[in-house]
Protein backbone atom coordinates (compact mmCIF):
# COMPACT_ATOMS: atom_id res chain seq x y z
CA UNK A 1 0.00 0.00 0.00
CA UNK A 2 1.27 3.51 -0.56
CA UNK A 3 0.00 6.88 0.18
CA UNK A 4 0.64 10.17 -1.66
CA UNK A 5 -0.62 13.58 -1.77
CA UNK A 6 -1.05 15.97 -4.80
CA UNK A 7 1.03 19.31 -5.01
CA UNK A 8 -1.86 21.40 -3.45
CA UNK A 9 -3.03 19.36 -0.65
CA UNK A 10 1.31 19.54 0.26
CA UNK A 11 1.46 22.93 0.34
CA UNK A 12 -1.97 23.01 2.37
CA UNK A 13 -0.90 20.25 4.69
CA UNK A 14 2.38 22.21 5.22
CA UNK A 15 0.49 25.69 5.92
CA UNK A 16 -1.73 24.07 8.24
CA UNK A 17 1.26 22.34 9.70
CA UNK A 18 -1.02 18.63 9.42
CA UNK A 19 1.61 16.23 9.58
CA UNK A 20 2.23 12.57 7.60
CA UNK A 21 1.63 11.37 10.81
CA UNK A 22 -1.92 12.76 11.02
CA UNK A 23 -2.62 11.62 7.46
CA UNK A 24 -1.50 7.87 8.08
CA UNK A 25 -3.92 7.46 11.01
CA UNK A 26 -6.58 8.98 8.77
CA UNK A 27 -5.96 6.14 5.96
CA UNK A 28 -5.95 3.47 9.06
CA UNK A 29 -9.05 5.00 10.30
CA UNK A 30 -10.82 4.64 6.57
CA UNK A 31 -9.62 1.12 6.19
CA UNK A 32 -10.97 0.49 9.67
CA UNK A 33 -14.19 1.99 8.30
CA UNK A 34 -14.47 4.82 10.07
CA UNK A 35 -15.18 7.39 8.00
CA UNK A 36 -17.30 10.40 7.43
CA UNK A 37 -18.82 10.09 3.75
CA UNK A 38 -18.18 7.95 0.64
CA UNK A 39 -18.48 10.00 -2.09
CA UNK A 40 -18.49 7.86 -4.74
CA UNK A 41 -15.92 7.22 -7.16
CA UNK A 42 -13.44 6.07 -5.05
CA UNK A 43 -13.49 8.97 -2.91
CA UNK A 44 -13.89 9.67 0.80
CA UNK A 45 -14.23 12.62 3.10
CA UNK A 46 -12.38 12.20 6.95
CA UNK A 47 -12.19 14.21 9.51
CA UNK A 48 -8.97 15.08 10.79
CA UNK A 49 -8.03 16.92 14.54
CA UNK A 50 -6.37 19.90 14.53
CA UNK A 51 -3.37 20.22 17.12
CA UNK A 52 -5.40 20.97 20.30
CA UNK A 53 -8.57 20.93 18.74
CA UNK A 54 -10.84 17.61 18.29
CA UNK A 55 -12.35 16.28 14.91
CA UNK A 56 -14.82 18.67 14.59
CA UNK A 57 -13.03 21.25 14.72
CA UNK A 58 -10.90 20.26 12.79
CA UNK A 59 -10.08 19.36 9.02
CA UNK A 60 -11.94 17.65 6.23
CA UNK A 61 -10.09 16.11 3.45
CA UNK A 62 -10.92 14.31 0.50
CA UNK A 63 -9.24 10.78 -0.09
CA UNK A 64 -8.84 8.50 -3.18
CA UNK A 65 -8.50 4.89 -3.57
CA UNK A 66 -8.77 2.33 -5.64
CA UNK A 67 -9.17 -0.88 -3.37
CA UNK A 68 -7.37 -2.85 -5.69
CA UNK A 69 -4.41 -5.31 -5.16
CA UNK A 70 -2.09 -2.01 -5.33
CA UNK A 71 -3.89 -0.19 -2.61
CA UNK A 72 -3.33 3.40 -3.21
CA UNK A 73 -3.84 6.28 -1.55
CA UNK A 74 -4.11 9.95 -2.81
CA UNK A 75 -4.70 12.68 -0.51
CA UNK A 76 -6.70 15.26 -3.19
CA UNK A 77 -7.98 18.11 -1.37
CA UNK A 78 -8.50 19.72 2.26
CA UNK A 79 -10.04 22.43 4.74
CA UNK A 80 -10.17 23.39 7.55
CA UNK A 81 -14.48 23.39 8.93
CA UNK A 82 -13.93 26.69 10.08
CA UNK A 83 -13.59 28.10 6.39
CA UNK A 84 -16.15 25.93 4.68
CA UNK A 85 -18.45 23.32 5.54
CA UNK A 86 -18.52 21.21 2.47
CA UNK A 87 -17.13 20.84 -1.39
CA UNK A 88 -19.70 21.67 -3.95
CA UNK A 89 -21.06 19.07 -6.43
CA UNK A 90 -19.06 20.42 -9.48
CA UNK A 91 -16.06 20.62 -7.10
CA UNK A 92 -16.78 16.56 -5.93
CA UNK A 93 -17.28 15.72 -10.07
CA UNK A 94 -13.90 17.51 -10.72
CA UNK A 95 -12.15 15.28 -7.73
CA UNK A 96 -13.96 12.29 -9.36
CA UNK A 97 -11.91 12.88 -12.58
CA UNK A 98 -8.30 13.27 -10.37
CA UNK A 99 -9.32 10.92 -8.46
CA UNK A 100 -9.70 8.46 -11.72
CA UNK A 101 -6.42 10.14 -13.59
CA UNK A 102 -4.59 9.31 -10.40
CA UNK A 103 -5.42 6.24 -9.62
CA UNK A 104 -5.32 4.82 -12.99
CA UNK A 105 -1.02 6.14 -13.08
CA UNK A 106 1.45 3.02 -14.17
CA UNK A 107 3.95 2.50 -11.59
CA UNK A 108 6.34 4.77 -13.94
CA UNK A 109 3.97 7.71 -13.96
CA UNK A 110 3.83 7.65 -9.87
CA UNK A 111 7.83 7.68 -10.36
CA UNK A 112 7.47 10.62 -12.75
CA UNK A 113 5.00 12.89 -10.79
CA UNK A 114 7.17 12.48 -8.00
CA UNK A 115 10.26 13.41 -9.55
CA UNK A 116 8.51 16.55 -10.97
CA UNK A 117 7.01 17.21 -7.31
CA UNK A 118 3.16 17.08 -9.06
CA UNK A 119 2.83 13.80 -6.00
CA UNK A 120 4.48 13.63 -2.94
CA UNK A 121 4.86 9.97 -1.02
CA UNK A 122 3.28 9.98 2.33
CA UNK A 123 4.39 6.46 3.37
CA UNK A 124 6.20 3.37 1.48
CA UNK A 125 5.17 0.13 3.56
CA UNK A 126 1.85 -1.15 4.88
CA UNK A 127 4.02 -2.07 8.30
CA UNK A 128 4.98 1.67 9.12
CA UNK A 129 1.29 2.49 9.45
CA UNK A 130 1.53 -0.28 12.35
CA UNK A 131 4.30 1.82 13.65
CA UNK A 132 2.69 5.04 13.64
CA UNK A 133 0.06 3.96 15.79
CA UNK A 134 -2.58 2.84 12.72
CA UNK A 135 -4.65 -0.78 13.07
CA UNK A 136 -4.12 -2.20 10.11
Amino acid sequence: MKIFKTKNFERWARKEKLDDIALVKAVAEIVAGLYEADLGGGLFKKRIARSGRGKSGGYRTIVATNKSARYRWVFLYGYAKNVRDNITEVEKEDLKDFASLYLSFSAEQIELALQNQLLFEVIEHEEEISDNGGNL
